[in-house]
């Protein structure tokens, strides 16, 4: 009852060879063949298998025809005129996995009788930047110039929008599976706008640097209501991404003291250490500033970012801690109302280790470790 033509659409959408395909079963490359020509059919385990290299469900390989996937949320990213291509499985399947996230958080208010957050598309891109700004800091709690720069920085930032009702999600892998790493080339984060759980996601394939801008880009369209996949790129020509980008700029480094500081006579990247420290940001961020402003290039710009970047994987670093990942995946927010479910008995372990990505038998650990 399979159809050979979905399994062919479904190899090709997840980009494997008819030989990549038949070593990860495994089988004979020509029985893979067979199988998508039709004149064998695979056994049940090994159609199992297959949906599973895939990463679609098992049901899609008997479907007449392959199904139209659109993305679930407006595609915000371009490069000048040019949109991207299509999205990858890999997105398509994060977004997926937050959305669900999203709607069972939405079940769980509706039984607290949460109220609706005000701040969430307060302002629009047509509103002045420095007022969204100055919202964003007065809701958030944190006030510029930071003494702390770098992580504590990130930390104090994505702790204020957690208090403040918003679910922010980090992570670089799709699900736990850390052999599909998200492509920070393709998306490097999104925003789910709702009036009362508004979701930001942040992808953490990036270079750390350029987090924090990133944040504050996603933060800026939950104030505007506005969802979207964003790249975060100086070349970003849509209305809405322009407004973001200026929004984290400002945030970050505001203009005008950034216009008394820069000093067009000395070399740019020999500035960029003392502005880092006086802006408390990262060099990044103040690279990029320069760039917003038309005080570098966007090709030099994206010549740093990518040496920012590669500095980054370059790194050998240890995997790090199982529960810290996991919590920042979910968010400290949603993790917290989940296990609060568990330990209430109105959730079973199985269903919440699907919705946390932990096995079921780790779920009580990872709530005390939630709580340190």
């Amino acid at each position: 009852m399979i159809n050979p033509a979905l399994m062919t659409w479904s190899r090709r959408r997840a980009g494997l060879t008819q030989a990549e395909l038949a070593e990860s079963i495994p089988v004979k490359e020509e029985k893979v063949l067979a199988w998508e020509t039709g004149e064998s059919r695979p056994t049940f385990r090994q159609a199992q298998q297959w949906a599973d290299r895939a990463h679609i469900p098992f049901g899609f390989l008997f479907l007449k025809v392959p199904p139209q996937e659109a993305l679930p949320l407006p595609d915000l990213r371009t490069l000048g005129s040019d949109t991207p291509e299509g999205p990858s499985i890999d997105l398509l399947d994060t977004i997926r996995e937050v959305l669900r996230k999203q709607a069972w958080y939405l079940d769980y208010l509706a039984e607290q009788e949460r109220e609706a957050l005000p701040f969430v598309g307060r302002f629009s891109s047509a509103d002045a930047i420095g007022d969204v700004v100055a919202d964003i800091r007065r809701v958030l709690g944190v006030q510029a110039p930071l003494k702390k720069g770098g992580d504590e920085y990130m930390r104090q930032l994505v702790a204020g929008a957690e208090a403040a009702g918003i679910l922010v999600m980090r992570s670089g892998i799709v699900g736990s599976n850390t052999h599909r790493k998200l492509d920070v080339g393709e998306f490097r984060g999104f925003a789910v706008s709702d009036k009362y759980a508004p979701v930001v996601f942040i992808n953490i394939a990036d270079a750390p640097v350029a987090r924090l801008f990133t944040l504050i880009h996603e933060l800026a369209h939950i104030w505007i209501g506005r969802s979207g996949i964003s790249s975060a790129s100086p070349a970003d020509s849509r209305k809405t991404e322009t407004f973001c980008n200026a929004v984290a700029g400002e945030f970050l480094v505001p203009e005008l003291l950034f216009r008394e500081r820069w000093k067009h006579a000395v070399n740019w990247i020999m500035q960029l250490t003392e502005l880092a420290a006086s802006f408390h940001v990262s060099k990044l961020v103040i690279a990029r500033r320069a760039c917003d402003l038309g005080f570098i290039s966007r090709d030099a710009y994206v010549a740093f970012y990518l040496a920012e970047l590669k500095a980054y994987r370059d790194q050998k670093g240890g995997g790090g801690n199982f529960y810290q990942s996991a919590e920042g995946k979910n968010s400290k927010r949603f993790s917290r109302a989940v296990l609060s479910e568990v330990l209430s008995g109105r959730l079973l372990l199985r269903e919440a280790g699907k919705l946390l990505g932990v096995q079921p038998a780790k779920v009580r650990t990872y709530a005390e470790k939630t709580d340190e």
